[in-house]
């Protein structure tokens, strides 16, 4: 499985989010860091024990 996400580097540091769960942001010092960072998000994110998760949808409009 693959998740997309969106990151930048701001110094020395990589921040980033899941492109599912954009209120949701991590850093990390390298870009693997980072990548290990936004898998702990989405387990925890995805396992039910957190309240209240904001998330992404879509909607047709026709």
């Amino acid at each position: 499985m693959t998740k997309r996400f969106i990151y930048c580097q701001e110094d020395d540091v990589f921040i980033g989010w899941l492109e599912e769960f954009p209120d949701y942001r991590t850093q990390g010092e390298s870009l693997l860091e980072l990548k290990d960072n936004l898998k702990d998000i989405y387990n925890e994110l995805t396992s039910g024990s957190m309240p209240n998760v904001h998330k992404v949808g879509e909607l047709q409009i026709a």
